[in-house]
């Protein structure tokens, strides 16, 4: 017996109504014999499925039946019309018209609790437009164009495959097949200046994880934040990686790669943090610090 077609002669009488026992044997290709043992099944499961004789009889559900008070329970049904939110907040654009059946078929309501804008602050719509184009890509294996800048403020254009897009700390990845390197490729959506879509498909495979270089190769960092700044460490640090000290500074653990990135994000506390550790990233800071300091002093 197949689980899922009891599910799916469910769904077909609550949205038909009704059908006879050979066009259910037809649809799903099993004998008449089978789908009354398959309404035997769903009835001793608790569903109010029943058959009529006669020339207009039939396999009919109780007229005020719902799905969800047979199958799911209330939570279940939350969780399932939660999930649907959250997904038709990204952009997806049949999500919003899956959430409305499932909510009517379920009658229960989200509340429309969840809002996602792909724009950064300040930004047009040219964000959500680019996420746009970058999901139909993804979803629909078409190759792209696009004009990148990387960290050595290079700018470059290549046609890359898009396998996924990923979110991690506060910021969306797109990870790819680039053809000119012939390589796996992460790329920070919002440095990508411009982008193409092409017609132009291709058959995804398994996005695998670049090799690390030995530029990224993470390193314990200690930093010393001023409580003052305090709001800041609690953006980018989990509670586990923290310590207090008497006077309400805060000393936090990470392992991060030490890159131009860690170099700008440091210098955007000022005065208000000290690297502990490693004691080479000291330096670092400070000849940085200096530079800033000779270009804009008057």
């Amino acid at each position: 017996m197949s689980d899922s077609r009891l599910f799916k002669i469910l769904y077909y009488l609550l949205d038909k109504g009704h059908a006879t026992a050979p066009e259910l044997a037809d649809k799903f290709e099993v004998s008449p014999r089978t789908i009354y043992r398959d309404v035997e099944s769903l009835s001793g499961a608790g569903i109010p499925i029943y058959a009529e004789q006669g020339r207009n009889g039939g396999i009919y559900l109780l007229h005020d039946f719902i799905l969800d008070r047979a199958i799911l329970s209330k939570k279940e049904r939350q969780e399932i019309l939660t999930i649907m939110e959250s997904i038709s907040a990204t952009g997806y654009t049949s999500g919003r018209d899956i959430l409305t059946k499932l909510s009517a078929l379920f009658n229960v309501s989200t509340g429309n609790w969840l809002e996602v804008d792909f724009s950064r602050w300040g930004k047009s719509t040219c964000d959500n437009e680019k996420f746009e184009k970058l999901k139909i890509a993804v979803i629909q294996h078409k190759k792209i164009k696009i004009v990148y800048e990387n960290t050595r403020s290079e700018r470059m254009e290549r046609i890359v495959q898009p396998l996924k897009l990923s979110y991690k700390s506060k910021e969306w990845y797109l990870k790819a097949f680039c053809l000119k390197k012939q390589d796996f490729r992460i790329f920070k959506v919002n440095r990508i200046l411009k982008l193409e879509l092409l017609e132009e498909t291709f058959v995804p495979t398994p996005f695998q994880e670049p090799k690390k270089t030995l530029q990224q190769t993470c390193q314990q960092i200690v930093l010393l934040f001023s409580k003052e700044i305090a709001y800041r460490v609690y953006d980018e640090f989990d509670e586990t990686q923290i310590e207090y000290e008497n006077n309400g500074d805060l000393i936090a653990y990470a392992k991060m790669p030490v890159d131009t990135w860690l170099i700008g994000y440091l210098l955007s506390f000022g005065t208000n943090v000290e690297v502990m550790e490693p004691k080479y990233l000291r330096t670092i800071l400070a000849e940085q610090a200096q530079g800033i300091y000779e270009k804009n002093k008057t």
